[in-house]
This record gives structure tokens, C-alpha cells and sequence, in this order.
């Protein structure tokens, strides 16, 4: 399966890594990481980079990276439509008071535009 990893250095995102580099090992999955531009978040691009290599080479995944510029949740959805990806895998949603799960900004952007399935991680 073609699968396209959005990362943006959150702790969601970073599970996000570990699940689906974990599938990729298991399934062959053809997996692209996508290193986003997230303000919101307390790693660089570069350190994020770091963390990913060293998660790929503890699990033999070979995998391609690359640094996506611009809007991150309109990059993700246009990239995965653009080339044929068949699933996006971000992270994110945390739970309220209530119990209900609020997604980030770009979650909540690809989940409502992808044409592309999308498998959120939590």
C-alpha cells in the first residue's frame, strides 16, 4: 500500500511515526514521511528529520522523507491525490472535559478535504 505519513513534531504526530513505520515493517507498505511546517510545535523540521531517521534504521523500514512547504493540511491532501497515494496517516485529537475529541488544525483540514482515506492516530 502507497502510504503518505504527515509529521509536524506534535507527541500525535510522533505516535503516528511509530504505529505506521511499525505496519510498514510488518506489511511492506510503500511508505513517504512528509515533514511538515507546524508553528505549532516544539521541534524544528531538522530535529524532526533526526528523530525519524533513527526510528526507520531501529526497524530496517526504508522509507522516503521529505520536507513539505506551505499550508500542511492543503500540501498533504494535494500530494497524496496529486501521486496516487492510497491512505494518509496523520496524528492528532485529544479529548475534552466532555469526551469529545478535538482534532489540530491540520487534522481537521485533511480529514474534511481528502478525497484520499485517511487514518487518524491517536
Amino acid at each position: 500500500m502507497k502510504v503518505l505519513l504527515g509529521i509536524g513534531g506534535s507527541e500525535d504526530s510522533i505516535r503516528a511515526l511509530k504505529k505506521t513505520v511499525d505496519r510498514a515493517e510488518s506489511a511492506g507498505d510503500d511508505l513517504t514521511i512528509g515533514i511538515l511546517q507546524n508553528p505549532n510545535a516544539d521541534r524544528t523540521p531538522d530535529e524532526i528529520e533526526s528523530q525519524v531517521r533513527e526510528y526507520l534504521s531501529e526497524h530496517a523500514v526504508d522509507a522516503t522523507i521529505r520536507h513539505i512547504e506551505g499550508d500542511p493540511g492543503s500540501s498533504l491532501v494535494d500530494i497524496a491525490e496529486s501521486e496516487d497515494y492510497e491512505k494518509i496517516v496523520i496524528g492528532g485529537g485529544q479529548r475534552s472535559p466532555m469526551g469529545k475529541i478535538q482534532l489540530g488544525q491540520i487534522a481537521e483540514f485533511v480529514l474534511l478535504n481528502s478525497h484520499t482515506t485517511v487514518t487518524l492516530v491517536r
